[in-house]
């Protein structure tokens, strides 16, 4: 009988994994885009963790610099590329093998006037069935989506009645369901009472 207990250590291992990498990424304009620094140990503590990283997997630094980076998505088209929010810079950056760093979105998360603290940009991405990009927007506290015509569409921004607080990380099911966290993280007092 299979233990329900690896299925969540190879998750967790996974999730440590991209943990250990995101507050690594981003690069100066000189660093080498092909030859990275390499740094830590990778422990496997499931087999199911052998299916999807080779045996010779290293954690590298392909790019740094960044205030505070997270929400990775993997986009196959154009050769592949990743993508990631650096959320106090508003901003979500495109790494591409053999090209570095480029900043691909700005404003990410949050479009309005007023100064809105230290989280305002996006945070989670994700890519629907479709391959668009899905965003859980701090400042805008909303989820949106890039449409294939290049707008962006807002699918969610209340429940219940009240707006949502702070969107954090995303996924798709298969069923195409999207499921979302919501804390309250740092959301500034004049955003609180409607006024952001």
């Amino acid at each position: 009988m299979r233990s329900w207990t690896a299925p969540f250590r190879f998750s967790l291992a996974v999730g440590m994994l991209g943990m250990l990498m995101l507050p690594l990424v981003q690069t100066a304009p000189s660093q080498n885009t092909t030859n990275f620094p390499v740094l830590g140990e990778i422990h496997r503590h499931a087999p199911e963790l052998d299916a999807i990283l080779p045996a010779d997997a290293r954690i590298e630094v392909i790019a740094s610099g960044f205030d505070w980076s997270e929400g990775p998505v993997w986009v196959n088209d154009d050769g592949g590329y990743l993508l990631f929010s650096d959320i106090p810079r508003n901003s979500i950056y495109k790494w591409k093998e053999a090209e570095g760093i480029s900043l691909w979105m700005k404003p990410s998360g949050y479009t309005g006037v007023a100064d809105y603290g230290r989280e305002p940009g996006s945070n989670g991405l994700a890519l629907d069935a479709r391959g668009r990009l899905t965003l859980c927007e701090h400042g805008d506290r909303r989820i949106s989506r890039l449409e294939t015509n290049g707008g962006k569409r807002t699918l969610v921004d209340h429940y219940q009645g009240k707006r949502l607080n702070s969107p954090n990380d995303l996924v798709y099911h298969a069923d195409g369901s999207l499921y979302f966290t919501d804390p309250i993280y740092n959301i500034p007092v004049f955003s609180l009472y409607g006024v952001g």
